[in-house]
């Protein structure tokens, strides 16, 4: 697919996460920050996600929202970046499995939790995560099975899932089990994902000085 990627983000969003996809990916792209109840809000944007969130990417004439789909969707859009296994791979499920795990039943238990959602036991049953023990006791299997959450290498589901566990132990929604800090500190060093958080801290650093001023 031809045309250039447009990403739409704040720096202090989930936006953090396509921005260290981007940086894996090696491909050119224009960034475009927006504002909480401002430009997110604006019906130029809203034409691109009704919802009025970010992220949001654009690739010529597609448009994708949501983390874990523009995660998957870049990877497949440029294969030679290796950030996804090919189709027929049987690393295609671990990888579709856990990115996906960590975009619905985590994150929802995760939030819930921070939140102060207590479930009631009668009812655990009606939760696509059941419990946020079940969730988490889930993840912390799936991190310590092999190096990377889909084998061997590293894929987009290491970006995504990564993010997950690195910021909720940073914020303090996810606990610091060992497997989570072992599989964290994999990954978080990579050069591409540093090269996303100086990106993204230095435009942090420009919200803050400009809404002081």
């Amino acid at each position: 697919m031809v045309g250039q990627i447009v990403f739409y983000t704040h720096p202090m969003s989930r936006g953090r996460v396509v921005r260290w996809m981007l940086e894996e990916l090696g491909q050119p792209y224009r960034t475009e920050v927006l504002g909480y109840g401002t430009s997110m809000k604006d019906p130029a944007y809203l034409a691109i996600n009704p919802m009025g969130k970010v992220p949001a990417i654009v690739h010529g004439d597609t448009v994708v929202t949501e983390g874990a789909a523009i995660c998957a969707y870049l990877a497949d859009a440029f294969p030679d970046a290796g950030l996804a296994p090919p189709p027929r791979d049987p690393r295609r499920g671990p990888y579709y499995r856990w990115m996906f795990f960590s975009a619905g039943p985590l994150e929802a238990a995760l939030t819930n939790r921070s939140l102060g959602f207590e479930i009631p036991a009668e009812r655990k049953r009606m939760m696509g995560y059941g419990s946020v023990e079940d969730a988490v006791n889930t993840m912390e299997h799936a991190v310590s099975q092999s190096e990377y959450i889909a084998g061997d290498r590293f894929t987009a589901a290491d970006v995504y899932v990564g993010s997950h566990i690195g910021w909720g132990m940073m914020f303090g929604s996810l606990e610091k089990r060992p497997a989570f800090e072992s599989y964290w500190s994999r990954i978080s060093n990579r050069p591409a994902a540093i090269r996303a958080r100086e990106i993204d801290d230095a435009l942090a650093a420009e919200e803050q000085a400009r809404a002081a001023s």
